[in-house]
């Protein structure tokens, strides 16, 4: 058994503790269904934001999933001039059988621009 990283990257609404929440629980959801994910096989979990997120730490989310025994961080993106706004990412570490080319990393809504050629979720659930 390996350990895989599963990224993924969403876009938050504003910038409240609610806002964040929801997005950092609905992106760490897809993720964790995507790729069959059980909790147990999760090492650790790496929450980045743009800057202009703070209002509430996104690492929250897992927590309030129950992932009591996992090892979680929170840390800004660089500020890279152009880059997209409000966007949240993960960074999933699990051990795991799959192979690379076996992983689905999960790119939402706006985010999805970032990896279009790695993001199977073409529609956006807030939009369909």
């Amino acid at each position: 058994m390996r350990c895989r990283g599963i990224r993924g990257a969403t876009t938050v609404d504003a910038n409240t503790r609610e806002a964040i929440l929801q997005a950092a629980t609905e992106l760490l959801s897809q993720m964790v269904l995507a790729n069959g994910v059980q909790p147990d096989e999760v090492a650790s979990v790496f929450f980045t934001t743009t800057r202009d997120l703070n209002a509430d730490f996104p690492a929250l989310a897992a927590r309030q999933m129950g992932w009591n025994d996992v090892a979680l961080m929170c840390a800004h993106e660089m500020e890279v001039p152009g880059s997209l706004s409000m966007c949240l990412r993960i960074l999933l570490h699990v051990n795991t059988e799959k192979q690379p080319d076996e992983i689905v990393h999960v790119y939402l809504r706006d985010a999805r621009v970032l990896r279009p050629d790695k993001s199977p979720f073409g529609q956006d659930a807030r939009r369909t």
